[in-house]
C-alpha cells in the first residue's frame, strides 16, 4: 500500500500529525517503536499544556491523543525503522518487520535527555529526578534543587527554577561555569543560586520517591550523601548535561546541526516531501504545546504536496 503520510515516531509530534492528516482524509500510518508519547509518557503531572485537565498526566494525555487520531481513521503499528530511502518521488521506509512506502513523510521521533548514568537514575525518573524545569518546576515550590549542569542551558534553567524552590544549586564538574558570561552574571547575582563546584552525581537513592544522592569531588574524591532538609521533607533533581536528538537514521541525507534536523516554518527538509516535526528539530522551546503545533504544521503541509505533486 502506498500511504498519503507516513510519520515516524509516536509523541505528541508524530500523533498531532496524524490527527491532522487523518482528519483531512489522508492515509496515515504512525510508527512507534516503543510506547506512545516518547518522553511526556514519564511525566508525572501536565499542567503547562494549554486546556490540560485537573490532575492530568503525561500518559493520560498521550491516551487522549492517541485515540483523537485514531479516531480520525490513522492506522498505528510498531515497528522500528531500521532504513530510509527518500530518493525517489515515493518513500520507502523499512521498518524491521516490514516495508512501508508513502508520498510523504514526517519524521518526529523526538529527542532523549543525556542521563547522568549513575545509579537509581533511571528509576526515580519522573520521581524527584527531571530533565525538564518548565515541566515539573513548580512542584518543586518552596523546596530546595540541585541543578546539574554548567552550560547554558542548565545555568537558565536553574535561574528559572529559583522562581519555585527555597534554593538551587548547581552541580558542576568543573570549577567554573561553561555558560554565557552574560547568564552566569545573572546566576552569581541570584541570591537564591549557590554553586557545588568540581562535583558529579554518583548516585541517587529513594524507594519510589528521590529521598537522597551522592555527590562526589572529582579533584578530591571525596563522596558524601545529600539529604533533603528535615522541614522540607522532599527535594529535586534537574539534569542538563545535554540532549541527544533520535536523528542518526538520517544522517547525511537530511541536513542538520549538531544532530538535529533543520527545517523551514513550515517544517519541510532538504528532502522534497520529507517534514520533520517535534524536538528532533531546530529550535529554541522544546515542549508538547510546540511539538504538536509542528506536528499540525507538517501535516498540513504534507496534504499541500500531495495535491501539487499525485
Amino acid at each position: 500500500m502506498l500511504y498519503d503520510v507516513i510519520i515516524i515516531g509516536g509523541g505528541p509530534a508524530g500523533l498531532s500529525a496524524g490527527l491532522y492528516a487523518a482528519r483531512s482524509r489522508l492515509s496515515t500510518l504512525i510508527i512507534e517503536k516503543e510506547a506512545d508519547g516518547g518522553q511526556i509518557a514519564t511525566t508525572a503531572e501536565v499542567e503547562n499544556y494549554p486546556g490540560s485537565v485537573l490532575n492530568a498526566t503525561g500518559p493520560t494525555l498521550v491516551a487522549r491523543m492517541v485515540e483523537q487520531a485514531l479516531g480520525f481513521g490513522a492506522k498505528k503499528i510498531s515497528d522500528e525503522i531500521i532504513e530510509v530511502d527518500f530518493s525517489g518521488k515515493e518513500k520507502i521506509v523499512k521498518g524491521k518487520n516490514k516495508e512501508y512506502k508513502g508520498k510523504t513523510v514526517i519524521i518526529a521521533t523526538g529527542a532523549v535527555p543525556r542521563l547522568i548514568g549513575c545509579p537509581g537514575e533511571k528509576e526515580l525518573t519522573g520521581r524527584g529526578v527531571s530533565y525538564c524545569a518548565t515541566c515539573d518546576g513548580p512542584f518543586f515550590e518552596g523546596l530546595e534543587i540541585f541543578v546539574m549542569g554548567g552550560g547554558d542551558s542548565a545555568v537558565e534553567e536553574a535561574i528559572y527554577l529559583s522562581k519555585f524552590a527555597r534554593k538551587v544549586t548547581i552541580i558542576h564538574r568543573r570549577d567554573e561555569l561553561r555558560a554565557a558570561k552574560s547568564i552566569q552574571e545573572k546566576a552569581f547575582e541570584n541570591p537564591k543560586i549557590d554553586f557545588m563546584w568540581d562535583s558529579v552525581i554518583t548516585e541517587v537513592k529513594g524507594e519510589g520517591m528521590l529521598e537522597s544522592f551522592i555527590v562526589k569531588n572529582v579533584k578530591t574524591e571525596e563522596e558524601k550523601e545529600i539529604f533533603p532538609d528535615e522541614e522540607d521533607g522532599a527535594f529535586g533533581i534537574f539534569v542538563y548535561v545535554g540532549h541527544i536528538p533520535s536523528t542518526k537514521l538520517f544522517e547525511n541525507m537530511i541536513d542538520m546541526e549538531r544532530g538535529y534536523i533543520i527545517t523551514n516554518d513550515d517544517m519541510e527538509t532538504n528532502v522534497s516531501g520529507v517534514y520533520a516535526a517535534g524536538d528532533n528539530r531546530v529550535k529554541s522551546l522544546r515542549q508538547v504545546v510546540t511539538a504538536a503545533a509542528d506536528g499540525a504544521i507538517a501535516a498540513v503541509q504534507a496534504e499541500k504536496y500531495i495535491d501539487e505533486n499525485f
